[in-house]
């Protein structure tokens, strides 16, 4: 579907005024994407308006469709920002942007490892969705467009972005009831993930094929029959099996595929509930049910709000079949979860109905408050809200679920903060159980609670399975414990350091506990031994942190022996430079040096270290080696690049190229066109299809460095260039 088609059918369904904003859109996507490709060699801008395509499908409002074509113009344009979008297309649009953008080109965070990166920037999605529900809705469609392209990528990326979708995104559909896009990224994961195991089970599924869509055919010709002659009118379909599912069915019930009950499939859409349990009668009278087989998730929904009749019936060839009965709205929530309400809601009573039917979301704006370590918190949503789960009943019906391997004070915390901390005990369909109870499907829970009950115990913390429930009871320590706490982490930091054979005393001095105290924004050694006390973080992870600091200031001790000495190669070596090439303030006669270890160049921020003897000993501001002298900071002495400078200086890159014939010689030919003139150049393979070339250039300033990083990134064998410290 190309542009305009796209604006037409968008001009179908949305008013004149939505029409010309997204016709806006359209254009502002295409010029910020105009010089971009895909990895297929296709535009960019195809990408987007697929998702527009996919998120208008689902029936979702104008201002979701818009944010889809618009969805990538903050993370890949250049210069485009969240407040420019508001700008041109309203504050909704805009957040609905930000939203879907990552961190890294929202400009609100930097990282320190590509672990990290993704851990911020899932935490930003889940929140996101808790504050916006639309924002799972445009996600799911970018990500679904990638996975359908994905043949395109390097193999690693593949497996990456596979392996991402299969563990997050496929969740995330899941939890909310988007179960056509669940089970097609299951599949497009499976196919990438595992290539042996989806061939194999594809071959098995086409085997007997012909004799399970025989069966299938001739069933719903009877049951069409039987409903006419009842007067029930029903839209009769087969559903394909996903074939993740059937994998995932042989290996959790360790069977073949011919054990499989629903590989084959019958939907049955009817027009209201009271047809629904018709349609159950007649099909159960004419059609032998299997025991133990039929669900009735019309009385009690699942929490995505999936809504159905199931039964397993034998065919006349003994070949078992599934039907599923449900009303055409019904049959929306199941194929679009949250996304159908759109289809029948208007206005602001979506996002109030969406609150009431997804208040799981709330845990998640608690975890929050309770989680201030980013990869925590994503782990606390991926293990309490997108694993596999129970459901339990209340003892007035309600369904509460809750990840696999829960327990009662799992359900107590759920259900109330201080419900959980007054547990006293619970009953398990009448039946009195330990706290370390595993609860399973249909059990009904009551809690019992005691006023008496002071609080929660530090031993469930080994009971819980929950990140939440975890969470609470931290907090509860952390808050009300003070002292006690305090004594019983210092008593636990120091048996620890006795079983590592460390000395205590040693790490606790005040150059390493200082720093901790500031690195973990505290204000005193006594919060983190209450930390430890309450659980909220390990003696052996503090005692970890004081011996990198310490390790740390043994290192800059040794670094600070060898600058005042001048006595090595990796710290500074002589520069001949001319006398107005640095000014050092306050003495301008001293000796100049320039560090070899981060290379300054005009333009760069530095600072001068007096070293004993050998003058002043230049560096970058942000230089590793200067920056861990923490004992000898009176011997930093301010120092200036003097105005036009004319010496020459070294500086390196390292370039990130195609690992194939010709991309040397493009990049040594980029930079001969510059007038730069090569010291160096060294490279080796990293992958079958990447390249990292080191080259060291003869410049004036950063200026001048910055022009030849810009032109080399402007080559299509180049996918990155970084300045290197030395």
């Amino acid at each position: 579907m190309d542009m305009q088609e796209l604006i037409q059918e968008f001009s179908k369904r949305y008013s004149p005024e939505h029409t010309e904003t997204f016709r806006r859109a359209v254009d502002f996507a295409y010029q910020t994407h105009s010089s971009q490709l895909r990895e297929s060699g296709e535009p960019y801008v195809v990408h987007p308006m697929e998702v527009a395509r996919i998120v208008m499908d689902m029936g979702m409002d104008a201002s979701s469709v818009i944010a889809a074509v618009l969805h990538d113009v903050v993370e890949d344009g250049d210069n485009i920002t969240v407040a420019l979008v508001e700008e041109k297309f309203g504050a909704e649009v805009a957040k609905l942007v930000d939203g879907v953008t990552k961190l890294t080109k929202s400009g609100q965070q930097t990282y320190i490892t590509k672990k990290q990166e993704q851990s911020e920037n899932l935490r930003k999605l889940f929140l996101a969705i808790a504050a916006d529900v639309r924002v799972v809705i445009i996600k799911l469609a970018d990500r679904l467009h990638n996975m359908r392209t994905l043949a395109y990528c390097n193999p690693y990326k593949r497996m990456r972005k596979a392996k991402e979708t299969l563990e997050v995104y496929a969740p995330l559909a899941h939890r909310f009831g988007m179960g056509a896009i669940k089970g097609e990224l299951e599949d497009l994961s499976f196919m990438y993930l595992m290539p042996e195991e989806y061939a194999d089970i594809s071959r098995q599924f086409r085997e007997k094929q012909a004799e399970r869509q025989e069966t299938l055919d001739n069933a719903k010709r009877v049951i069409k029959e039987e409903l006419t002659t009842a007067g029930i009118d029903a839209t009769i379909s087969g559903r394909p099996k996903h074939l993740y599912s059937v994998y995932r069915k042989m290996q959790r019930q360790n069977s073949s595929i011919a054990e499989i009950y629903d590989l084959i499939a019958i939907r049955v859409i009817v027009e209201s509930v009271n047809d629904c349990y018709a349609a159950l009668g007649v099909i159960h009278a004419g059609w032998k049910p299997l025991p133990g087989r039929f669900k009735d998730y019309i009385a009690t929904p699942k929490p995505n709000m999936y809504r159905s009749l199931h039964t397993t019936l034998l065919a006349s060839n003994g070949i078992p079949f599934e039907v599923q009965i449900r009303t055409k709205e019904m049959h929306k929530t199941a194929e679009y979860g949250i996304a159908a309400h759109w289809m029948y809601k208007e206005g602001r009573n979506v996002q109030s109905l969406l609150d009431r039917k997804t208040s799981w979301l709330r845990q998640v704006i608690e975890a929050r408050d309770t989680t201030e370590d980013s990869k925590e918190f994503v782990e606390s949503i991926m293990k309490d809200f997108l694993g596999e789960y129970v459901f339990v009943l209340t003892p007035k019906g309600e369904i509460i679920d809750l990840p696999r391997g829960s327990t009662p004070l799992d359900f107590a915390y759920r259900i109330h903060t201080n419900i959980g901390h007054h547990t006293q005990g619970a009953r398990i369909n009448g039946a009195l159980v330990r706290l370390d109870y595993k609860l399973k499907t249909n059990d009904v829970v009551e809690i019992v609670t005691s006023n008496n009950q002071a609080g929660p115990s530090l031993d469930w913390l080994k009971i819980v399975k929950t990140q939440a429930a975890r969470n609470k009871i931290r907090q509860w320590f952390k808050k009300e414990n003070r002292e006690g706490n305090v004594a019983r982490g210092r008593e636990m930091l120091e048996d620890s350091a006795k079983r590592q054979n460390l000395v205590i005393s040693d790490l606790t001095k005040p150059e390493f506990v200082n720093p901790l105290i500031e690195r973990l924004n505290v204000s005193s050694f006594d919060d983190i031994y209450a930390a430890i006390g309450f659980g909220g973080m390990s003696a052996s992870q503090v005692l970890h942190k004081l011996q990198e600091l310490k390790k740390k200031d043994d290192k800059a001790t040794e670094i600070a022996e060898r600058i005042r000495h001048g006595d090595s190669e990796d710290t500074a070596k002589a520069t001949h430079v001319p006398v107005n090439g640095i000014i050092v303030k306050g003495d301008p006669g001293m000796a100049v040096r320039f560090g070899n270890c981060c290379n300054p160049l005009p333009g760069d921020p530095i600072i001068g270290y007096i070293t004993r003897g050998r003058g002043v000993s230049v560096h970058r501001a942000n230089c590793p080696n200067v920056t861990n002298l923490q004992n000898d900071l009176d011997r930093i002495i301010e120092v200036e690049w003097a105005i036009n400078t004319k010496s020459s200086f070294n500086a390196s890159l390292q370039i990130a190229g195609d690992n194939k014939p010709g991309t040397l010689s493009q990049i040594s030919q980029q930079i001969s066109s510059l007038n730069v003139s090569i010291q160096s150049i060294s490279g080796k393979p990293m992958t079958d299809d990447r390249y990292i070339i080191e080259m060291t250039f003869e410049v004036a300033n950063t200026e001048q460095l910055n022009v030849i990083i810009r032109n080399l990134k402007k080559l299509k064998c180049v996918s990155d260039v970084y300045r290197m410290n030395r």
